[in-house]
């Protein structure tokens, strides 16, 4: 293991619990939204940083590439739902904070009074060779057939596009 690695993997542990922090607790919506954003990247980064590869290029794509924007859209186009102020009743800070001291005693026992022992040393690898060669390998057929059917959609949907822009003209 080389030394930076602990920095990084902390650096990560700490910006998703802030991110997460931050969106618990904003009274934002937009903030809130913002906010998800580090929490998919430090995320993503620890799953690239545990050796699942794949998995965190994935969450990069689909969560912060999709989800995410999909959820600013949707916070920035509503008129005036930035403006929203949220607000929780104080008491029910009174009933958290206690359960909260309670639940970190009985996790700090817990953590010391357990016997921890060290794992042999893995190395990792990377996921995507492999999963890229048993998708060319193993389920070619599927792979192929899939990406035809595909394609045929994908076909068929500009032919009834083209039929009614076409339709849409002649009217």
């Amino acid at each position: 293991m080389s030394p930076i690695e602990p920095l990084v993997f902390t650096g990560l542990a700490a910006l998703t619990i802030t991110a997460c922090t931050l969106i618990a607790f904003s009274k934002n919506l937009v903030y809130s939204a913002f906010s998800l954003l580090g929490a998919f990247a430090g995320i993503a980064g620890l799953m690239i940083l545990l050796g699942a590869d794949f998995v965190g290029v994935i969450q990069i794509l689909v969560y912060v590439g999709g989800i995410l924007v999909l959820y600013l859209f949707a916070v920035l186009m509503t008129a005036g739902i930035g403006d929203v102020k949220l607000s929780n009743p104080v008491i029910s800070v009174k009933i958290a904070a206690p359960a909260l001291v309670l639940l970190v005693l009985l996790l700090g026992k817990l953590i010391y009074s357990t016997h921890w022992f060290a794992a042999e040393t893995t190395t990792f690898a990377p996921t995507t060779s492999a999963i890229g060669e048993t998708l060319l390998k193993e389920y070619l057929l599927p792979f192929e057939l899939i990406s035809i059917l595909l394609l045929a959609a994908l076909v068929g949907a500009v032919a009834m596009a083209r039929r009614e822009v076409k339709e849409g003209k002649g009217s």
